[in-house]
């Protein structure tokens, strides 16, 4: 077990900066490649279908393996598009769980992470979702049983080439593009100059960054003329919610609370020492840290194993630990911050300027 984690470590590291491992799974990295653009053909010319929905579609996905910060930016955004007057719905794979052969719904307090997976029982809370392997299968499963939707958002559906898209939005990470190579030798799903074909470039770091040119873009794209409009966006910590009583209570408040507790950290993410990072920098000392894998399923014993007074986590994490029986349990909730104020303006009035469906 050791000896697979060192290896895993060394691959991730490689990721970002080449090596002998990522040089040896490079042919592989070939295969990858290759599907990728037989898919694309396919599509391209017809010889695989793609399916247009009778409302719009914003794509928000990544190029890049595993968490980027998605998730509050779809929380964001269907905030931000609802203040604007559409009624936003969503719709995803729903990681973590088995669908089964039919698409499941659900919107607020009805939606389960047992059932919908962690993401979407978060996304639920803030509009309808429908998840399915099959993202048009999910979309008209979504408007069937929330009619009222008038803007479709497919979280993590950049590579679904299936549903048919209006606006295409890749959220990045300051890890960019890493050594650029396709998986497994690099962590890239796509090559790096899928970039220069989405509409826009959301890049979420914690230092503030120039939307002009973010350091995941030092090489790519290299067409400057279709290079995606760049935005930077920073995670800022808004309340800690105490799982067992729903009680919500502002960072400061709780850092002062709490000066004294033995905390842990808990993170079951694409990228947990984002999460950390972000508790680092809100000032909160943390003693333990723990990461797992994206999707974990945590337990009661796991978490009752942990010597400390307090256990933090992310939103959604906390999807699933609702029901623990542990009143050491907190959740952080953050909301982005974006570099560009007209950037969600500008989303709006690109699905005005959209034909009628």
């Amino acid at each position: 077990m050791k000896k697979h984690a060192t290896l895993t470590t060394t691959l991730l590291k490689q990721w970002q900066s080449g090596g002998l491992l990522s040089d040896l799974l490079l042919p592989l990295s070939w295969i990858t490649r290759l599907v990728v653009r037989v898919k694309n053909t396919l599509y391209g010319l017809g010889l695989k279908k793609t399916h247009r929905l009778p409302v719009p579609v914003i794509v928000v996905g990544n190029i890049f393996v595993g968490g980027t910060g998605k998730t509050p930016f779809v929380l964001a955004l269907i905030e931000a598009l609802r203040e604007r007057g559409w009624q936003p719905g969503i719709v995803s794979r729903g990681y973590g769980v088995e669908i089964g052969p039919e698409p499941r719904y659900g919107s607020g307090s009805d939606a389960s992470a047992r059932l919908l997976g962690d993401e979407p029982a978060l996304l639920a809370q803030a509009a309808p979702i429908a998840v399915h392997p099959d993202r048009t299968r999910a979309a008209r499963c979504l408007l069937q049983h929330f009619p009222d939707t008038t803007v479709i958002i497919a979280d993590d559906g950049l590579q679904h080439l299936a549903l048919g898209r209006d606006i295409e939005i890749a959220i990045q990470d300051s890890r960019g593009t890493g050594n650029g190579r396709l998986l497994p030798a690099g962590p890239l799903r796509e090559p790096a100059s899928r970039l220069n074909r989405i509409d826009y470039l959301v890049t979420n770091s914690p230092a503030e960054l120039s939307p002009q040119n973010p350091p995941a873009h030092a090489t790519q794209p290299q067409n400057a003329a279709a290079r995606p409009r760049q935005v930077s966006m920073q995670l800022q910590p808004t309340r800690f919610i105490h799982l067992a009583s729903g009680n919500t209570i502002a960072p400061e408040s709780w850092r002062a609370q709490h000066q004294r507790a033995r905390i842990a950290a808990v993170a079951g993410i694409g990228h947990p020492p984002r999460f950390f990072t972000t508790l680092e920098q809100a000032g909160i000392v943390v003693r333990q840290t723990l990461a797992f894998p994206d999707h974990h399923a945590y337990t009661q014993a796991e978490l009752h194993a942990i010597d400390a007074d307090l256990i933090l986590m992310t939103a959604k994490d906390a999807a699933k630990c609702r029901d623990m029986q542990d009143d050491r349990l907190w959740a952080l909730e953050v909301a982005p911050r974006f570099s560009d104020g007209d950037f969600f303006d500008d989303i709006a009035e690109k699905l005005k300027s959209l034909p009628v469906y």
